[in-house]
């Protein structure tokens, strides 16, 4: 058991198979060691065992708080889903914000562990340090908007007060790779498949009812101090300040106008590195695609109604938006949060569309359906260019580039896995890559699409989707951060030196964050000594900046061995061909003739983290205090070890 503050000391095991809660405590050495929510997740669904088929009864679910979670500490309101991805076959996490991480913490929880497999659809009721499962066979098929409004009504709970709801929909009941769940007004733990791992267990939903008791500090006059420092850096930023900094004003989506104008934006299936020279290139200087017509300034001016905000965040980054608009003769009222960049770039100038408010219709419609907006819009390109190059012929159906109609059908076959298409569709880049022998089409790492951001242009954001534990991904080292707006401090986004060992850094630094749970948008403002200082002030602890960034090492180092044992190396660290030199497509405008010098970074990046061709050493792993199982069978040597028995 842990005695640390801003712990419950409390796990609910789960088991859907037999339909059994039991409790236990969370290890203290853990607990120190992984931090809590991301890395006590991943530490669980490790010792799981890496073999684990990700879509079997035996591949755990764990919901989890970390120790700063549901506590004052600003942006607190974040919980992680950890699990073995349907999608990629890595560890992954997936995290959301709201308010029901902080409900899971004041129901008395530091996480849920979930496994086995049920019969008969059941939700779990949580409430008081307790968790019943209850039957949901009547939610069965629905939308995660009428799922959360019919459990609303059914528990009389005053939802979005002192109760939280994280569901599926039909695409995590029909097993669509990249299914997600949602949690209240749009929250989404999206990427890599977590959805689809609750649909296998026929889990519909989690709820939580709880009042508001926050944890407090075990060291209170130290906490205060990381809080109020960490309250002036976010007020001062002018990314994150109140009312002011761009993400405060225009939330993600700040960032289209930004990304289109450096030419570091990814359009028409990331052939091009902007709306503009794909315009100059293909039509002849003419505006076809406009990036603008969807940028978070356009949403602002015309169609934001609300600005909802997740626990104890000030920044309040979450645009709610209302569109009308007709789809095939039929009104379309939506009103949804939230418009986000990478929804809207997916969904958007990826797919050639510009339609404002036909995206908001798409993202909507994935939401209730409960699929990756990221995934799906990547999907829909992918599909389109192999539509274009005749892949699709003998299946006699495809989508055309732009055709925001067919987008929005698509979106609903998806879901539903209705009709062949859709059922390759829902697949994932790579599944549907084989089916049509289209390869040369796909835009991922690990199986898991690329984001917004074009590596072309932004070198570091290459080597952190290569990188990256869950398949390609901004947010596990968010570089664009350094490469865009300076933070910490501004470098060559075309340089790739250096860019190795600066991934590295945001790497280990998220990996903290994501542990907390706290949000990443804080690292617009705070760094590593308001992290020590908050930390330290709620759990009682006295590590170093220096201790703390090994913590987070320790995370990034495991997850990595997780892939490793699951037959992940360095080959696996690779990016989409066309942002390479060797048959790629190099990019235009302001980034014209560049490509993504991958091997280079890779080498100073293994250098760095101390592996070997991706491969994490046992000498590694028991420096950082890894528990080594199996091993790698890798020294740090010229010469591979045996693996240990």
């Amino acid at each position: 058991m842990t005695d640390l503050g801003g712990f419950q000391n409390h796990l609910a095991r789960i088991d859907l198979t037999d339909g059994d809660v039991t409790y236990e405590d969370v290890d203290d050495e853990d607990a120190k060691k992984y931090i809590g929510a991301r890395g006590l997740g991943v530490k669980h669904v490790f010792d799981q065992g890496p073999d684990v088929d990700p879509e079997s009864p035996e591949n755990l679910l764990a919901f989890m708080n970390g120790p700063l979670t549901g506590t004052q500490a600003v942006m607190s309101g974040r919980i992680a889903i950890c699990t073995k991805s349907p999608l990629t076959g890595t560890v992954t996490d997936s995290h959301h914000g709201g308010w029901s991480g902080a409900r899971l913490k004041w129901a008395g929880f530091d996480g849920l562990l979930v496994e086995g497999e049920s019969d008969e659809p059941v939700y779990a009721y949580v409430e008081d340090g307790e968790v019943e499962l209850r039957d949901a066979s009547h939610l069965t098929g629905k939308g995660v908007h009428e799922t959360r409004d019919e459990l609303g009504e059914e528990l009389d709970g005053s939802f979005g007060k002192n109760m939280s709801i994280m569901a599926i929909g039909p695409g995590g009941e029909n097993g669509v790779k990249y299914a997600c769940i949602m949690n209240e007004d749009d929250r989404a733990s999206g990427r890599g498949g977590t959805g689809c791992v609750m649909g296998n267990k026929n889990l519909k939903a989690v709820v939580i009812k709880s009042g508001t008791k926050m944890p407090k500090p075990a060291d209170q006059e130290t906490f205060m101090e990381g809080h109020q420092q960490a309250m002036q850096v976010i007020q001062e930023s002018d990314v994150t300040a109140p009312n002011e900094g761009g993400l405060s004003m225009y939330g993600t989506n700040v960032l289209m106008n930004i990304t289109e104008e450096m030419d570091g934006h990814p359009t028409k299936n990331g052939r091009y590195t902007s709306g503009i020279s794909y315009n100059n290139e293909e039509q002849g200087g003419e505006t076809v695609i406009d990036a603008e017509r969807i940028s978070g300034e356009n949403v602002r001016e015309n169609i934001l109604v609300d600005e909802p905000t997740c626990h104890s965040c000030p920044v309040a980054c979450k645009k709610e938006v209302e569109v009308q608009t007709m789809h095939k003769g039929e009104d379309m009222n939506v009103r949804m949060e939230s418009f986000e960049y990478e929804s809207a770039w997916a969904l958007g100038t990826n797919s050639l569309n510009d339609d404002r408010d036909k995206i908001a219709v798409m993202i909507d419609r994935c939401n209730d359906l409960g699929i990756d907006t990221i995934e799906t819009g990547n999907i829909l390109a992918m599909a389109m260019e192999a539509t274009e190059k005749g892949y699709l012929d003998d299946l006699g159906e495809g989508i055309d580039w732009g055709d925001e109609e067919e987008m929005i059908e698509m979106i609903k076959r998806i879901g539903n896995r209705e009709g062949e298409l859709a059922d390759m569709l829902a697949e994932g880049q790579e599944g549907f890559a084989d089916e049509i022998d289209g390869h040369d089409c796909r835009l991922d790492v690990k199986g898991q699409s690329i984001a917004a951001y074009d590596p072309r242009c932004m070198k570091g954001m290459g080597i952190a989707y290569a990188t990256s534990n869950r398949g390609a991904c901004h947010l596990r080292g968010y570089t664009p951060a350094a490469e865009i707006l300076g933070i910490p401090e501004k470098v060559d986004p075309y340089e790739y030196e250096g860019k190795g060992e600066l991934t590295a850094t945001f790497q280990d630094l998220h990996a903290i964050s994501d542990s907390f749970d706290i949000c990443k948008f804080n690292a617009f403002a705070e760094g590593i000594e308001e992290y020590v200082l908050q930390y330290n002030g709620m759990t009682g602890l006295d590590v170093s900046e220096d201790e703390l960034m090994e913590s987070g090492e320790r995370v990034y180092n495991l997850e990595r061995y997780y892939n490793n044992l699951a037959g992940f190396d360095g080959s696996d660290d690779s990016l989409p061909e066309r942002f390479l030199e060797e048959g790629g497509m190099p990019g235009q405008g302001a980034s014209e003739g560049e490509y993504c010098e991958l091997d280079e970074m890779k080498e100073e990046y293994y250098e760095h983290r101390g592996w070997v061709d991706g491969v994490v050493p046992d000498e590694k792993l028991e420096d950082l205090g890894i528990d080594v199982g199996p091993g790698t069978g890798v020294s740090t040597g010229d010469s591979p070890a045996p693996a240990d028995d």
